[in-house]
């Protein structure tokens, strides 16, 4: 079966997960991780990519972009996994491919779930138990968006000024996000829609997303429909 094309929109902000082959280590140690981090941010740059949120764990990444143009975040990912590829195998002595396959993405709608995958993504380390506090893990944006250091790389997202007026005021609000528990449903939604590559939000978002792109975001019912033997 050929692959179905990823959906992407210029200006609409974006989820991307790109995982190690059979969830091997990409990033040995900090030079690994900075070394991605410089890619990032030379091709984010390249193909005007904004990049809101990070976390780039031991065998896999996450990031929440946009794109001034349509295809700026493939060409991004792209040119970001040729590059890493080569470093990586030259550095260890190996060869072959490190990632699985394509990365996986989806559209998130503005309203309601943009700051929700913000909190997705940086909280990723305590959820797998490696800190207590996404503040003591290194290699996400959390020290960015909510601690207030200084980044090159990290663009905030409109729903994320809108939080405050100052960014004092800012960071604390964003801070109050990780206060609350976590929305298991919410979470499945998430992770529903970046494997699925379907759009993250509510119907009319998808609805609106499916007339501009062609293709469908709701998931299909499986099996035959009710009925269906009276029919035939």
């Amino acid at each position: 079966m050929a692959r179905l094309p990823r959906v992407h929109l210029a200006g609409v902000p974006e989820h991307v997960i790109q995982r190690g082959n059979n969830r091997q280590v990409c990033f040995a140690n900090d030079e690994d991780f900075a070394a991605y981090t410089h890619w990032l941010k030379e091709y984010s740059d390249a193909f005007g990519v904004h990049i809101h949120a990070w976390v780039f764990m031991t065998n896999h990444v996450h990031l929440l972009c946009t794109a001034s143009d349509d295809s700026g975040i493939s060409l991004m990912m792209q040119s970001l996994g040729r590059q890493y590829v080569r470093y990586f195998n030259q550095r260890y002595k190996r060869s072959g491919t490190l990632w699985e396959g394509r990365f996986k993405s989806c559209l998130v709608q503005e309203e309601h779930y943009v700051l929700a995958v913000y909190r997705y993504i940086e909280i990723n380390p305590v959820r797998a138990g490696m800190v207590s506090s996404p503040s003591s893990y290194a290699w996400s944006s959390y020290a960015i968006n909510a601690l207030g250091k200084q980044s090159a790389l990290c663009q905030p997202h409109p729903c994320y000024l809108a939080l405050a007026d100052s960014e004092a005021e800012r960071q604390q609000a964003y801070r109050d996000l990780f206060k609350a528990e976590v929305n298991e449903a919410l979470l499945c939604d998430i992770r529903s829609a970046v494997k699925s590559g379907m759009a993250l939000g509510n119907d009319r978002f998808k609805q609106e997303v499916a007339d501009l792109t062609g293709r469908r975001q709701q998931m299909g019912q499986r099996g035959r429909p009710e009925g269906w033997r009276k029919q035939v």
